[in-house]
């Protein structure tokens, strides 16, 4: 379970990105944050893998302060997914998805089958893991990016965007993916995007979001199509129909 307690970011230009800002984060589930840009999703984000340190509060994972924990290490428990994947291009699919399992002391041989076994989970042909990103798709991309974030086997999944940029053929596969994976590993996840439509069809847990973190609406995706709580949130949910 992650939990934000009153969390608040300010930037030195004295920029309010988020502020007091309070969330619990169900284990095994998908919790979504949804919400215009500069309503301080992606900021809160990353408060949990600590890449944005809160100004005040506190992100509790099961408990514990984050706060308290090697940065690094956390980091490396943690699987993280970019939009576009953040692959590093001149590394081979293979050693892209074996990156933090070679970091933590995994043999060669160990980290390239464990990375071919996540090919397959994610739905791409084991054969795709001596080509290096240019050669792949869009899609494709994001996939070994879902690959690389599962590779360290983590209890909690962070999810920027990771759709944002694929046609919704696309997407919509990959969301079966995604949906098939937290299944099988009952992995919890926390995913930002700015879709309505993302976020009703992954989030157990949806969180409508406005200009400096604040919350609009909580709950099922069930909850917000009968009882949006303000015009903001029906109008989201009517476009997400369109």
């Amino acid at each position: 379970m992650i939990e934000f307690q009153r969390v608040s970011k300010t930037y030195p230009d004295g920029t309010v990105a988020v502020e007091d800002f309070s969330l619990v984060a169900p284990s095994r589930q998908t919790t979504v944050l949804v919400g215009t840009s500069g309503s301080g999703k992606t900021t809160v984000l990353r408060m949990v893998n600590r890449m944005v340190e809160p100004t005040t509060g506190h992100v509790l994972w099961d408990g514990v302060d984050v706060a308290t924990m090697n940065p690094v290490k956390l980091r490396r428990s943690i699987g993280y997914v970019l939009q576009e994947g953040g692959l590093f291009p001149h590394w081979t699919v293979l050693d892209n998805i074996a990156t933090v399992p070679r970091l933590e002391g995994a043999t060669r041989q160990d980290s390239a089958r464990r990375a071919s076994e996540l090919l397959e989970m994610v739905g791409l042909d084991a054969s795709m893991g001596s080509r290096y990103p240019a050669q792949l798709s869009g899609g494709q991309r994001q996939r070994v990016g879902v690959a690389r974030a599962l590779a360290n086997d983590p209890l909690l999944l962070l999810m920027d965007e990771p759709f944002g940029a694929l046609d919704p053929l696309v997407r919509r596969d990959l969301h079966v993916q995604v949906k098939r994976i937290r299944e099988a590993l009952g992995t919890t996840i926390i995913m930002v995007t700015h879709d309505m439509h993302e976020a009703m069809t992954l989030g157990h847990q949806v969180v409508v979001m406005q200009t400096g973190g604040r919350i609009v609406q909580t709950g099922a995706p069930e909850e917000l199509l009968s009882s949006p709580a303000t015009d903001f949130v029906a109008d989201l949910i009517n476009v997400s129909k369109l």
